[in-house]
């Protein structure tokens, strides 16, 4: 640092900042994703894989089902085992750019 150039606001290097005290999320833990889509075979398969690509100890039993009202549309919930902002980031990008897939929460 040169003597112009003020410190950090934090008081620290950018370099040294731990990206886990940017979450409110604390890692590992347990994160239920709601993912909706129209009710058509292989939907809830393609979600389970997607998750288990992203979590390798990702537990299909788990998983919650409910038809919308009308019967049209499937809402699946899965638990994943967090890790890191940047796996459930990626994961989101996947479920909510797969054709099956209407909506991610």
């Amino acid at each position: 640092m040169t003597p112009t150039t003020p410190p950090p606001a934090n008081g620290l290097a950018e370099q040294a900042r731990d990206p886990r005290k940017d979450s409110l999320i604390e890692y590992p833990s347990r994160f239920p994703i709601k993912v909706m889509g129209t009710k058509v075979d292989g939907f809830v398969h393609a979600v389970t894989e997607l998750a288990r690509q992203f979590d390798p100890t990702f537990d299909a039993s788990t998983i919650e089902l409910r038809d919308s009202r009308a019967g049209n549309y499937l809402g699946v919930t899965i638990t994943i085992t967090a890790t890191s902002r940047e796996q459930l980031d990626n994961l989101y990008r996947a479920l909510s750019s797969h054709p099956l897939v209407k909506v991610v929460l």
